[in-house]
Formats: C-alpha cells, structure tokens, sequence
C-alpha cells in the first residue's frame, strides 16, 4: 500500500492525536509545541486514510521531529511511514521518550549519536515530610513582588515557602501538558539549599496538583543531580528519559 506523507495541521490531525493521548501512561514533554505553532505537523495516508502523523519542531531545537504516531491496525508499516515522514519533513533530529514505546523504536531504528537529554519523573508514594524551620507553604501574594530571588522568573510561581519572614523557596505546576498530568517545577533560593525546602515544597507542590485534579510530572536535567534528589525525596518516582538521536534514512 503507497505512504503518503504531507504537511497539515493542528485541526487535520486533532483525531489522530486524540487516539495518540489516550494511549500514552505518561507526561508527553513537548505536547504543548503543536498547539502553540512551535511545530510543523504532517500526515501519513495510506489508501486514502489517514493513518498517522508527526510533528517537527519549527523554533526550539529547529527541525527535531518531536511527535509521531500511528494506528495500531498500521503499525506494521510503521517504519516505511516514519521513513517517509524523515524525507518529506526533513527532520534532523529525533527525540523519544523512554516511556512511549513507538516513538522510542522509531528513534532506535533510524537514530545514531544518541543521548539523554532529560530525566523524566511521575508521581510517586505519598510522603510526610515535616515543613523544616517552622516553614510555612502558601498562595503567592501580590505583595511578594514579580520576581523571585532578585531576578525576574521565566515562568511564575503560584507557591512560596516562607521561613523567618523570607520566601525561601518557590514553585508551582505547569497545566499546558496532555491531560492529566501537571509539570512541577520550583526552586530553592542559594541561601537556603540542603536544608529540605526544596523536597518540602515538592511534596506540597504534588499534593495541590492533585487537588486541582492533575497528575504530577517533572524532568530534571541529567547532569542536575541536586534537582533529582529533591524530586525523589520529596515523593516523584523516576518513570523514563527523553532521548535525541541525529537522524538517519
């Protein structure tokens, strides 16, 4: 059966990557990218149907093929699909995570130099940290200022820790991810590191995501080994990697 592959769009594929979502058990890293046009997206047909899709980064990490799916009934043709997918997108690069098997064989088969670039984390058991120095965890106020530790944030913080009358810490979660998983992400003020704020915060941090109804996640760089541990002691659970491959037809 003839693959053919051409450039779509968010709208075109909405059903392909509905099918996509609800088979994934984890946080896809880079699921916001398509809906924030940071993706060039293309579809696979074969005898007329649609039958999967991919996705390609047009900004960050140009030209890093990011998404890739295809109909359980088609898998067997998977690889011809990728390979068409590789040669008409023009993708440099793949990346796959660990924990999603299809995207992880096609990085496998037609990927060299490969790496890891992230340390993927889900939620894990429940914890009963005590909050250290008399702590308090709370909603950030507008009176804390729009910055955090003497520089303004990337992203903002919904919760703080406060010790002495100083934020000492700040975090929040992140809601732009496939349903239902909730990025955690914070930060430790230098002063007040490797005295438990940070695992503190994260634990606290996974409880009010669950409360809103989400799943916690996070990543942390390899190399990062700090952040790691704050992560798991404060409850998170290794679950994967995100890898990136140059990419080979």
């Amino acid at each position: 059966m003839e693959i053919r592959t051409t450039r779509s769009s968010a709208a075109a594929i909405a059903a392909l990557r509905e099918a996509y979502s609800r088979q994934l058990e984890c946080q896809m890293v880079h699921y916001s990218f398509i809906g924030r046009e940071l993706s060039d997206v293309y579809v696979a047909t074969a005898g007329g149907h649609e039958v999967g899709y991919a996705a390609v980064s047009n900004r960050y990490d140009k030209g890093r093929l990011n998404e890739f799916f295809v109909m359980p009934d088609h898998r067997k043709a998977a690889p011809e699909i990728f390979r068409e997918l590789l040669k008409v997108s023009g993708a440099t690069h793949v990346e796959a995570q660990t924990n999603s098997a299809l995207p992880l064989e096609m990085l496998r088969d037609f990927g060299t130099n490969e790496r890891v670039e992230k340390v993927l984390f889900g939620d894990g058991p429940s914890t009963t940290l005590s909050s250290p120095e008399d702590s308090a965890f709370r909603e950030r106020r507008e009176s804390d200022g729009p910055g955090m530790f003497g520089r303004p944030e990337e992203v903002l913080a919904q919760w703080v820790i406060e010790a002495g009358r100083e934020i000492v810490a700040a975090g929040g979660f992140l809601t732009h991810y496939n349903p239902p998983y909730g990025d955690i992400f914070m930060e430790t003020s230098e002063s007040a590191r490797r005295r438990g704020f940070g695992s503190y915060l994260v634990q606290e941090l996974r409880r009010v995501c669950r409360e809103a109804g989400r799943m916690p996640a996070a990543r942390c760089d390899p190399a990062n080994e700090a952040s790691r541990k704050t992560l798991l002691k404060g409850g998170m659970r290794i679950c994967g990697e995100l890898l990136v491959a140059e990419a080979r037809t």
